[in-house]
C-alpha cells in the first residue's frame, strides 16, 4: 500500500485533475489499481549512454502545470500546504480550531479568485428531488436503494460542485513544479 503522504499528494493530484480536466491521473490509476494477473513486462530497451535530463529540466505537460498552479495559489493564499504537512496530532483541539479556521478563510477566498463554482443541483439539500430519465451519472450520482428506472424521486444529500469558470495567472516561465519556494533570511 503507498504512505500516508503519498495517498495525500495523490488525492489534490486527483481533486484537481478531476476539477480542470475530468479525469484520474494515467499514473496514479496504473499505481493504485493493480491488474489481478501477472504483468507483462516489456522487453528492456537498449541502454546507450546519452545524458538524461534531470526530472526539473524535462518539459511537463501543461495539465500538470495547472494543477500544480493551483496548488502553488493554496499554498501561497492559504498555506493550505504547510498544514497538512504539519504532524497536527500534538495540537490541543482548540489551537487547531483557530488554525483551522483561518486557513479555511484564505483558502476559500483563494478557490473563490481563481475558480468560480456552481452547484450540480438548485434545490436545498434534505429536500425531496425528482431524477428525470436519460441524467448524467458523472454529474448526479444515486446513492442508496437504488432500484428501478429514472424517473426517480430521492432526497437531495449533497448539491454537488460543477467548475464554471477558471481565472488562473498565467503560468511562470521557469519553477512550475514548485508550489512554494524556499525562504532564506539573510541577515
Amino acid at each position: 500500500m503507498n504512505g500516508f503522504w503519498e495517498r495525500i499528494v495523490f488525492a489534490f493530484r486527483c481533486f484537481l485533475s478531476i476539477l480542470f480536466h475530468a479525469q484520474i491521473p494515467d499514473d496514479i490509476v496504473q499505481k493504485v489499481l493493480k491488474p489481478p494477473g501477472p504483468v507483462p513486462q516489456p522487453p528492456a530497451a537498449p541502454t546507450t549512454s546519452v545524458s538524461r535530463p534531470k526530472e526539473e529540466d524535462r518539459g511537463v505537460p501543461e495539465t500538470f502545470d495547472r494543477a500544480i498552479q493551483m496548488l502553488a495559489l493554496l499554498q501561497r493564499d492559504g498555506r493550505l500546504i504547510d498544514f497538512l504537512a504539519e504532524n497536527i496530532s500534538t495540537y490541543p483541539d482548540t489551537q487547531l480550531g483557530a488554525a483551522v479556521r483561518t486557513i479555511h478563510d484564505t483558502c476559500r477566498q483563494a478557490l473563490d479568485r481563481y475558480v468560480k463554482l456552481e452547484s450540480v443541483l438548485d434545490s436545498e439539500e434534505d429536500q425531496p428531488v425528482t431524477v428525470q430519465t436519460g441524467f448524467d451519472p458523472a454529474v448526479i450520482k444515486l446513492i442508496g436503494n437504488v432500484a428501478g428506472e429514472p424517473p426517480v424521486r430521492g432526497m437531495l444529500r449533497h448539491k454537488g460542485w460543477r467548475v464554471k469558470e477558471v481565472n488562473l495567472p498565467p503560468l511562470p516561465q521557469a519553477g512550475r513544479m514548485v508550489i512554494a519556494p524556499a525562504e532564506v533570511e539573510l541577515s
